[in-house]
């Protein structure tokens, strides 16, 4: 079933994303933060939700469509953190919990073993302030349907049943006004090819766009510092 919107409804929804862009920018990365940012840096403002089913899409790839990007992420179980996010039904956690036998779930983080300093086959790519002007997906909050497990989607072919589809605000980098830079996930080892998903010409949030989801420098560390205690070594592309 397709479901129509007024004009209306539609610049109310974008002003809400971008309102969650710019929140996430407050939370997450303190102006100037970058991946070396200091280790005892805090982590307030974050949820810890404990034991939740969830969907982790910090290494997902995207697909732009009517100002949407949609990403293939992992279906995870057990402890995860996120932006609080609070609404009329409760916060994340909350929203998250009544997803479970409803056909949905919420996009929150954990630290994949896939960026691991120690064998892991992928790393953070450092996207530069002042000359990045890729776009990438936002995804902390960002609500997935398990009706796209294990069927084909438009720009992300089959989905795997251990994944999910995740609808998830853009942002777009601007060096003119930028204060930190961004990061996204790629293969390691460093392959200098996939910075040009750091280029608005290859990542835009124009329809048919590829993007990566992304966020300002320093979040991973922040969240892991949050759910775990600590930050491991990562993998570092710059």
């Amino acid at each position: 079933m397709v479901a129509c919107v007024s004009s209306g409804a539609v610049a109310a929804r974008r002003a809400f994303r971008l309102l969650a862009v710019l929140f996430a920018f407050a939370m997450l990365a303190p102006a100037g933060a970058s991946a070396a940012a200091d280790p005892a840096a805090p982590a307030a403002g974050l949820t810890v939700c404990k034991d939740q089913t969830y969907a982790l899409c910090l290494t997902a790839k995207c697909f732009v469509f009517d100002d949407v990007s949609y990403c293939a992420c992992d279906v995870k179980k057990g402890d995860s953190v996120s932006l609080p996010l609070d609404s009329k039904e409760g916060d994340v956690c909350d929203i998250n919990a009544a997803g479970v036998g409803n056909g949905f779930m919420v996009s929150t983080f954990s630290l994949p073993d896939t960026l691991l300093k120690d064998g892991g086959d992928l790393a953070l790519y450092t996207c530069p302030a002042k000359s990045s002007t890729g776009a990438y997906a936002q995804c902390d909050g960002g609500i997935c349907f398990r009706s796209t497990q294990g069927q084909e989607f438009p720009g992300l072919g089959k989905v795997a049943k251990d994944q999910i589809v995740c609808s998830c605000p853009i942002t777009t980098a601007d060096p003119a006004t930028a204060e930190t830079g961004y990061q996204i996930v790629g293969p390691y080892p460093c392959e200098k090819s996939f910075f040009k998903y750091c280029e608005g010409k290859t990542a835009s949030d124009r329809t048919g766009s590829t993007i990566y989801v992304g966020a300002p420098n320093g979040s991973a560390r922040t969240s892991s510092r949050k759910l775990y205690g600590e930050v491991p070594e990562l993998n570092h592309c710059k």
